[in-house]
C-alpha cells in the first residue's frame, strides 16, 4: 500500500459512501477518488491524488454500534496516496484548517526493538520466572478455561508450534507497509488471514501465555484460547532488528481482536506520542467500553518515558523485573506502570518449533495477560464473570510491594503474585456467594 493520510471528521459520512481499506486491497473497482469538496480542493492544489476509504469496519457490517460511535470509530478515514512519495507537511497543514476535520495525521510507523534470541550456556528451561510469580500455586486453582481468549498483537505466531497449536483460534495478518519499504524483511505487504511469525518475538510472547509445557515450563493460562494478530513486520535499523508496523494497522488489529471476542489483548509494543492525536486512542477507548483488558509493555529505555498504548489510564503497563525481584535496569518507568513481572532471560517458544530465552518488558507483559486470563477463567468456572476493573483490583491488592508505599515509582503496584491473586479472587467470589453476574 502507498503512503496514507488519516483523517478524523467531526461528523461521520454515510457508511456506504466509502469502502473499507481492506476491501479496496481485494477489489480495485471500489476506488473512490473524491472525499469531501473542501479536502478534494486541497489535494488538487498540492497535486496529491488519493483514494478515500474507511479506517474501520463496523462489527455489525450494516451499522455502527453505540460503543463504536462513542469511541469515534465511525468518523475516521484512510486516504491512500496513489503514487509513491512522502506526504507533504504543507498538505497536512492545509488540511488542519478545514473546519469539518477534527484531526489529520500522515501514516506513521510504530517500532519495537526485537531482543535477539539468547541461547543458554547450559541445558536449562527457566523455572525461575514462573516461580517468581507463584505460578504453580495459582494453577492449582485453574489452568484456564476454553471460554476465555487472549489476543496477542505482535509479529505473528509460529502457527505449527507444538506448544501452541492446542490453543490457537483463527487470526489475521494486518501488516501492509508504506511504499518506503526498502528496510523491511520478509512479508510486509498484502494483509491476509495468515498471522505467521518470521522473527520469533510474537511466538515467544504467545508461549508465555499459553505454552502447553511439553519442553518448557507451562504457560500461565495453557487451557485458554489465543488469537494470533500480526501487526508488526521486521526491519533493519542501524544494524538492529526491529518490529515495525503502521500505527493505523495496529489499530485495526486491536479492533479485530475486540470484535472476535477477546477477553484480554496483549500488546508487547509501544510508541511515543508524536504529532496530532494520541496513538491508538479510539480503539483503546472502544476496547475499554467493551470490557476488554489491554496489557502492554512499558518500554526498554530505562528512563521515565511514556509509550502508548501503555500510557493510557485504561491499559495495564508492565515493567520488567530481574532475577532478584527488582526493577530491571532497562525497564521504562513512570506513573503509568502498573506492575512488574519477570522480564530477564525468560524461556519460551521460538520459530520452527524451537525454544529460546529472551529479555525485555515485551516478555514481562504476557505474564500479566495470562494472569488476567486465569482470574477470568476461575470466575467463569464458578459461574461468574470478572470485569476489567475487578481483575485490575485483584492484581493491585495482591501484588508484592517493593517498599511501604502502595504504588512504587518504578514498579507500580508491585511484583505480580498470581497465587495471592487467586486466593483473593476466591475470597471475593465466596463473599458475594449467591449473587449472580460480576463478583
Amino acid at each position: 500500500m502507498k503512503n496514507l493520510i488519516r483523517i478524523k471528521l467531526h461528523q461521520a459520512l454515510p457508511l456506504e459512501q466509502f469502502p473499507h481499506w481492506q476491501a479496496l486491497l481485494r477489489d480495485r473497482s471500489l476506488e473512490r477518488e473524491h472525499f469531501t469538496p473542501a479536502t478534494d480542493r486541497i489535494f488538487l492544489r498540492h497535486h496529491v491524488p488519493v483514494l478515500a476509504t474507511r479506517e474501520y469496519h463496523p462489527a455489525n457490517s450494516h451499522q455502527w454500534s453505540a460503543e463504536e460511535i462513542a469511541s469515534g470509530l465511525d468518523r475516521v478515514y484512510r486516504l491512500v496516496l496513489t503514487r509513491n512519495g512522502q506526504v507533504p507537511q504543507a498538505l497536512i497543514d492545509d488540511l488542519q484548517l478545514v473546519p469539518e476535520i477534527e484531526q489529520v495525521t500522515p501514516g506513521r510507523i510504530g517500532q519495537v526493538e526485537l531482543a535477539p534470541r539468547s541461547l543458554p550456556l547450559s541445558v536449562r528451561t527457566d523455572r525461575n520466572s514462573r516461580d517468581a510469580i507463584y505460578l504453580n500455586e495459582a494453577q492449582a486453582f485453574t489452568t484456564g478455561d476454553r471460554g476465555i481468549t487472549i489476543a496477542v498483537l505482535d509479529t505473528g505466531i509460529d502457527l505449527a508450534h507444538p506448544e501452541l497449536v492446542h490453543a490457537l483460534r483463527d487470526g489475521y495478518d494486518f501488516v501492509n507497509i508504506l511504499d518506503d519499504a526498502a528496510k523491511f524483511i520478509g512479508d510486509f505487504i498484502d494483509a491476509d488471514g495468515s498471522a505467521e511469525d518470521e522473527v520469533g518475538h510474537g511466538t515467544h510472547v504467545a508461549g508465555i501465555v499459553v505454552g502447553k509445557g511439553r519442553n518448557m515450563p507451562r504457560g500461565v493460562a495453557p487451557e485458554c484460547r489465543l488469537i494470533p494478530v500480526r501487526v508488526l513486520a521486521a526491519m533493519e535499523k542501524e544494524g538492529r532488528r526491529m518490529g515495525a508496523g503502521l500505527i493505523e494497522n495496529i489499530n485495526a488489529g486491536v479492533k479485530y481482536a475486540v470484535d472476535q471476542g477477546a477477553d484480554v489483548i496483549n500488546m508487547s509494543l509501544g510508541v511515543r506520542h508524536e504529532g496530532g492525536g494520541l496513538p491508538h486512542q479510539e480503539v483503546i477507548d472502544y476496547a475499554h467500553r467493551k470490557g476488554v483488558t489491554i496489557v502492554a509493555a512499558s518500554g526498554n529505555d530505562g528512563q521515565q518515558e511514556m509509550y502508548y498504548p501503555g500510557a493510557f489510564e485504561s491499559v495495564i503497563a508492565v515493567g520488567a523485573m530481574d532475577h532478584k525481584g527488582e526493577v530491571a535496569e532497562f525497564s521504562t518507568y513512570g506513573d503509568q506502570v502498573s506492575f512488574i513481572a519477570p522480564g530477564v532471560d525468560v524461556y519460551s517458544t521460538w520459530l520452527d518449533g524451537d525454544y529460546a530465552f529472551s529479555t525485555g518488558t515485551s516478555h514481562a507483559a504476557p505474564f500479566v495477560s495470562g494472569g488476567i486470563a486465569l482470574l477470568k477463567s476461575r470466575a467463569r468456572e464458578q459461574g461468574r464473570s470478572l470485569s476489567d476493573a475487578q481483575a485490575k483490583h485483584v492484581l493491585k491488592h495482591t501484588s508484592d510491594k517493593l517498599d511501604r508505599n502502595f504504588k512504587h515509582r518504578k514498579a507500580g503496584y508491585g511484583r505480580l503474585n498470581l497465587a495471592d491473586a487467586m486466593r483473593y479472587l476466591d475470597f471475593k467470589l465466596r463473599q458475594t456467594g449467591a449473587d449472580h453476574g460480576h463478583y
